[in-house]
């Protein structure tokens, strides 16, 4: 176990903002994760950093990240098993590698698999609720390991059971998931993979810092559709900007602040209300 005092949140969000934590402790086994959560302070489990908004005035609490065997995947059988920690690309790319097709959509998420599974991450046609045949967590209330399967997570868009609002909500902890998958051929399944991350790589922003989509789909609609007719695209907030290339993200221009961020979503959102009726739902998380 590691732990850090002061350690700057901008260093692990993908949308490179966030000031200091008050700790931040980086375990490697469930013995650890016990350990750092008996004494924590609100704490907040962090991935890859992916879909989050770090407060500028840091984070009051205790910021924890699951390294070591939490990062490991193995493929057995027509199945990936992984740890909360692990890259989904790795996860993606130990399928193709046992010519396992069905978590190919995944591939260029820029995220983990405990976050992936939290929020019933998606993309191109497919949903962690498609592949995901069970997924252990750490109970933080009992202080129990548990094995829940696809029915009990109630997967829902971009929910499910274990996806909480607020650090403080958080009882329960994911620590690894099953996929189940299905047998295919190698070369394929590769070629598909290649095929997503160019179009990820053509219509999504990926040379700035951003947190991904901002907003979840309205039903019905496109959210960077409705951004974009309500004259948004491009609009910015100091160092935080509408992506010209998908206005369904902002994008840090370098010196982007949380406030600025936030400033630019109450923005959109307002001006996409006013122009369409329709309220969009944030999907990153402020913390």
């Amino acid at each position: 176990m590691e732990k850090k005092t002061g350690e700057l949140l901008s260093l692990h969000t993908t949308f490179r903002i966030g000031g200091p934590a008050k700790s931040f402790i980086s375990v490697s086994d469930i013995d650890e994760l016990r350990q750092a959560l008996s004494d924590a302070h609100r704490p907040f489990i962090i991935g890859q950093g992916s879909n989050i908004l770090a407060d500028d005035g840091g984070y009051d609490g205790d910021v924890i990240k699951l390294t070591g065997s939490f990062t490991r995947v193995r493929a057995e059988g027509d199945e990936i098993t992984a740890g909360s920690g692990a890259l989904l690309s790795s996860a993606a790319v130990a399928a193709a590698e046992a010519s396992l097709t069905g978590l190919e959509f995944s591939y260029g998420i820029p995220g983990t698999v405990g976050g992936a599974v939290c929020m019933n991450a998606g993309a191109f046609g497919g949903e962690m609720k498609d592949v995901v045949l069970k997924v252990f967590i750490y109970d933080r209330e009992t202080g129990r390991e548990l094995e829940l399967s696809r029915d009990d997570m109630r997967f829902g868009y971009r929910e499910s059971l274990v996806k909480s609002r607020t650090p403080d909500e958080a009882r329960y902890i994911v620590t690894g998931a099953v996929m189940s998958l299905e047998r295919g051929v190698r070369s394929e399944i590769e070629e598909k993979m290649a095929e997503i991350q160019d179009r990820r790589r053509s219509r999504q922003p990926l040379q700035y810092p951003s947190a991904g989509s901002v907003f979840k789909r309205p039903e019905g609609y496109f959210a960077g559709k409705l951004i974009e007719e309500a004259g948004m695209k491009g609009a910015s907030v100091g160092g935080a900007r509408v992506s010209d290339m998908h206005a369904g993200f902002i994008i840090n221009t370098g010196e982007a602040t949380s406030r600025d961020v936030k400033t630019l979503i109450a923005e959109v959102q307002d001006r996409v209300y006013g122009n369409s009726g329709v309220r969009l739902e944030r999907e990153i998380m402020y913390l």
